[in-house]
């Protein structure tokens, strides 16, 4: 019987659950759920300084925006600091560690002896057989893993296959600092152990730790995870992932407008693919991921493309759903509050009837606020630089005539308005287009918005007369 799947993310939380952290989640996320498994959350906090209250309860919103849910209780790794010391003296009293009592001046010179011979092993490993009764007084040791000294390592990886090290290249590493704390090299692995954790998927930033983390594996007699490491995400130049290329935490694509499921679904296809499947439900992307399916290149991110991909999971999204959604997002962006003090049934449901023209042009829930501010905004209404080139005096003429006739219309709806511009512009001689421009540049104060007589149906008959007059007047 197979054993069951067990995967972890493990971020520090030094900062925002980044979009990379993000995808590294989700691939851990969807390899447990596509095969009956657990995915387990880990906090790696061992880096006192710099983990705060608030990374963590960033990275946790962020996991909880995205949809992705942890099994059982969150890890503290640096709660489990006993238990990490108890193995590095167990490795010491077996023998397969020891004590070193190398000075910083020392290591200092071995790594720049090494830099100079092009060496990537730095530590000469000076107090790995010499007798601890040498020690020098009063200097606090640390404890260093006895790593195999000849041979090679290997490890077969479900993303860069089969991956080959020297050991001859690879360091005595440390498992316990001379302060008696636990490196992250040793906290990583007697974690995963312990959490019964089967795959490792993570960056490739991280592959040779892979190779530094099997020595403690092997010395400790324990399995080895299958791992998986994975490219990281690179800017549309191919350089390294930066904050213009959108190295932002996944707290700011929520304040950009953005849709969990869409950013789920732009996230699984950075590096990983489906033949030329683009659009996935959260079923299929569960049923289809497989690690060996991950490029070995590194992804490119690509804001237009997730752009366009949150434009088609907006028009597809459920009208009181999206309304929903973007009433939750209103505490986070600028002007927000404005709709939120103004929410009404009235308003909510001005805003499900306009909803299906509104959301076919807009490709970020901010785009759909903005493009439904001219159902709520207050009169006299903001009119933009563009709508203010439509308003000549010749179209607030127009506009003069038209409003008697509109005025007179007591059945108020879009079929009953047409029915009454289209004449009127015909015996003006004017084309459609010149009378729906004004009247749009007037009612909405921009000059894009869903069709016009839907415009002024939805603003009901007051409303729209009185904006009318507003711009007619003006």
């Amino acid at each position: 019987m197979n054993e069951p799947v067990v995967t972890r993310f493990a971020p520090s939380p030094t900062g925002f659950l980044h979009i990379g952290g993000g995808r590294t989640a989700l691939f851990n996320w969807l390899y447990a759920r596509a095969r009956g498994g657990k995915m387990l959350l880990r906090i790696e906090d061992t880096d006192r300084e710099r983990s705060t209250a608030a990374a963590i309860a960033a990275i946790i919103d962020g996991l909880s925006w995205l949809g992705l849910s942890w099994d059982g209780e969150i890890v503290f790794q640096f709660q489990r600091a006993a238990r990490h010391r108890q193995i590095a003296e167990q490795l010491l009293a077996e023998g397969k560690a020891y004590r070193c009592y190398a000075s910083p001046e020392e290591l200092t010179a071995m790594r720049e002896a090494a830099r100079r011979e092009g060496r990537s092993k730095l530590y000469d490993g000076r107090w790995r057989d010499r007798d601890p009764s040498e020690a020098p007084p009063g200097v606090k040791p640390v404890i260093r893993l006895k790593a195999p000294q000849t041979g090679e390592t290997a490890i077969e990886d479900q993303v860069q296959g089969r991956v080959v090290w020297q050991n001859s290249d690879l360091d005595d590493l440390v498992l316990l600092r001379s302060d008696g704390n636990p490196t992250y090299m040793l906290a990583v692995v007697v974690d995963d152990h312990d959490m019964g954790v089967t795959h490792i998927i993570r960056g490739d930033d991280h592959l040779t730790n892979g190779a530094r983390q099997k020595h403690i594996y092997d010395a400790l007699g324990w399995n080895v995870p299958i791992m998986a490491h994975i490219p990281l995400i690179h800017g549309p130049d191919g350089s390294k992932l930066s904050k213009r290329h959108g190295a932002l935490g996944v707290d700011a694509y929520r304040a950009m407008g953005y849709l969990p499921a869409a950013m789920r679904n732009y996230l699984v296809r950075l590096g990983w693919a489906h033949g030329d499947q683009e659009i996935f439900t959260t079923e299929e992307m569960v049923a289809a991921f497989d690690l060996p399916a991950i490029g070995r290149s590194p992804a490119r991110f690509d804001f237009a493309k997730l752009e366009s991909l949150n434009g088609h999971y907006i028009r597809s999204t459920d009208d009181a759903e999206l309304i929903a959604t973007l009433e939750q997002l209103l505490p986070h962006i600028a002007g927000g509050q404005d709709l939120a003090s103004r929410m009404t049934p009235v308003l909510r449901g001005k805003l499900l009837t306009a909803m299906p023209a509104l959301k076919e042009r807009a490709k970020t829930l901010i785009e759909l606020f903005e493009a439904s501010r001219f159902l709520w905004a207050s009169r006299p209404l903001e009119i933009n630089e563009a709508a203010k080139v439509v308003l000549t005096q010749e179209a607030k003429a127009v506009i003069a005539t038209l409003l008697p006739e509109l005025a007179a219309v007591t059945d108020w709806s879009a079929g009953a308005i047409e029915a009454v511009v289209r004449p009127f512009a015909e015996r003006a001689g004017l084309k459609l287009g010149a009378v729906a421009q004004p009247l749009r540049a007037a009612l909405t104060g921009r000059t894009t918005s869903p069709p016009i007589f839907d415009v002024l149906d939805v603003l009901g008959r007051d409303e729209s007369l009185a904006r009318l007059r507003d711009q007619a007047a003006a």
